[in-house]
């Protein structure tokens, strides 16, 4: 078997769905025993020093999608990338929309969706 390379790796992730990822994650942790997520968990503080420390990492979740269903799953799939069907359930279920981004970002992603008639809330 040929040795991929890094970029070959990463053009391959491109492809992916989020399901398709996570279940890479999964299989990742039964073969080697590590959490990938956690080295980049681990990594980002270091990253963030820098930056301000007020400005806070929050968790934009949704707890209704309202009436106007439709357009909440077309923003949904455009901020997360997920496909029709991950994003139609996340809209029928509710549900973490994306997790630790900044403050400043998850303001954006909860205005748009507001607009779209969801009910957001930032955690």
């Amino acid at each position: 078997m040929a040795k991929l390379t890094k970029e070959d790796f990463i053009s391959a992730l491109k492809e992916m769905t989020i399901l398709e990822v996570k279940e890479l994650v999964d299989a990742m942790k039964e073969e080697f025993g590590v959490d990938p997520s956690a080295v980049a968990v681990a990594a980002a503080p270091a990253a963030g020093a820098s930056e301000d420390a007020g400005s806070a990492n929050k968790t934009v979740v949704l707890k209704n999608a309202g009436g106007n269903k439709i357009q909440v799953i077309k923003i949904l799939k455009e901020i997360t990338g997920l496909g029709l069907v991950e994003a139609k359930a996340l809209a029928d279920n509710g549900g973490n929309v994306k997790e630790n981004v900044p403050s400043d970002e998850a303001n954006q992603i909860k205005a748009q969706l507001e607009e779209a008639g969801a009910e957001i809330e930032l955690a």
